[in-house]
């Protein structure tokens, strides 16, 4: 399988650059890679056929403290 083949090459090109990657699936058909380098996140899907999509997370530098927290939680449920 292609994307196989795809992912194999990208985890080893990752694993050489001793750069910190996560497998995981959220979407059928689809394996993820999610990566994480200072100030960035990165979610690489490659698809079955071999189609692949990245989406780039960047840090603006802000660090925020502990009262963050309850904004957060509030945003994001119920």
């Amino acid at each position: 399988m292609k994307s196989n083949r795809e992912v194999d090459a990208l985890l080893k090109r990752l694993n050489d650059a001793h750069i910190h990657y996560r497998l995981d699936s959220i979407r059928d058909g689809y394996r993820l890679i999610d990566v994480s380098v200072p100030g960035e996140r990165w979610e690489i899907e490659i698809a079955e056929d071999g189609e692949c999509e990245i989406e780039v997370f960047k840090s603006d530098g802000s660090i925020l403290d502990r009262s963050a927290l309850e904004d957060l939680f509030t945003r994001f449920t119920g």
